[in-house]
């Protein structure tokens, strides 16, 4: 687990002056930069006795990849594990918990006070642990093991860039990674900035729109308590259609099938790249691969039902006749387009 490929990106912005990098996160076992999350959050417990196979159950809430790490995890080491997920994961990413093992519990019913799932999801994981003996939650939210965990990911990028990152664009849901990688930067003393990406309606950096998300991975309903929005030397807010163009424009650029927060990320460096000076070097952490996104971003019936006729925003940038930019583009990282 770990030691995932970094690959330089030399086409996902035509012109751009300065090297990127992406740290390509789904070559981890699970498939996702989750794995190291799930292992520091559950390895100490497991090496102390304190998770017994055969007896021990874990029980989280999460929208996709942090279970699946889990579940791969419990799944090795003989363990019982209860996930909370809700209406928005998608039946592919159940099928892979359940083949896991892995006793899978919906949540469909919004919050009625924030009309969203994840208060919900987190109410059923505290019933459970009344009433499952011995449970043990990781809670990915407050655990300082999730930040730790990153602290690695931070490591191989800079002994592998040589200490020579000026710009870490990541996204942001739990903050784990967030925090991690500010942490290494600070103990090291690196000149590196860090660009957090959040998305629009979420509360970890004050988006400006309270209004709903359909692509999971980053942004939150609820603010961990790990977070440290002093981590983030700059923020910046993307939606939906901001994702699904960002994995086109990498997958059409580069050749790269990626998730949702990754094309989330790619549209931030997009956004920020006539602001970086001439000979920087960036590097975007890809949180998953594409292949869990297939229905929804990669399918051009979705996005158009989503979105309507916006293929022209990535097919430009593959030998197709320009168009005129969509309207309402976010010009900073603190405007929103209307929801």
């Amino acid at each position: 687990m770990g030691e995932t490929p970094l690959v330089e990106l030399e086409r996902l912005i035509p012109g751009f002056s300065s090297r990127v990098y992406a740290k390509t996160e789904w070559f981890n076992p699970g498939g996702s930069i989750k794995d190291r999350s799930a292992l520091s959050m559950l390895l100490d417990r497991i090496r102390s006795g304190q998770l017994v196979p055969g007896s021990s159950t874990v029980v989280e809430s999460s929208s996709g990849n942090l279970a699946i790490g889990i579940a791969q995890l419990c799944r090795y080491f003989g363990l019982s594990f209860v996930c909370v997920v809700d209406a928005r994961t998608t039946a592919q990413n159940i099928a892979i918990l359940r083949a896991y093992g892995a006793d899978v519990r919906i949540v469909s019913e919004p919050d009625p006070e924030t009309g969203e799932l994840l208060p919900q999801r987190l109410k059923l994981v505290a019933r459970l642990l009344t009433e499952i003996p011995g449970a043990y939650c990781p809670d990915q939210y407050s655990n300082p093991l999730n930040p730790r965990a990153h602290l690695a990911t931070m490591a191989e990028i800079d002994e592998a860039l040589d200490g020579e990152v000026d710009y870490l664009v990541l996204s942001v849901g739990t903050s784990g990674t967030l925090g991690g990688c500010a942490e290494y930067v600070r103990s090291r003393g690196l000149r590196t900035k860090i660009v957090a990406v959040d998305a629009i309606g979420s509360v970890l950096f004050d988006s400006a729109c309270a209004c709903g998300r359909i692509i999971p991975g980053h942004g939150s309903s609820v603010r961990p308590a790990v977070l440290d929005r002093e981590d983030a030397h700059r923020v910046v807010h993307v939606g939906d259609l901001d994702c699904v163009v960002g994995c086109r424009r990498l997958v059409q650029r580069e050749a790269v099938l990626a998730g949702g927060s990754s094309g989330a990320v790619v549209s931030a460096l997009e956004r920020i790249a006539p602001e970086i000076p001439a000979g920087s070097t960036c590097v975007l952490i890809l949180p998953d691969g594409g292949d869990r996104y297939l229905e929804t971003i990669y399918d051009d019936d979705w996005v158009r039902g989503q979105f309507g006729d916006v293929s022209h925003l990535w097919k430009r940038s593959a030998g197709f006749p320009a168009e005129p930019e969509r309207k309402n583009r976010q010009e900073d990282e603190r405007e929103v387009v209307p929801c």
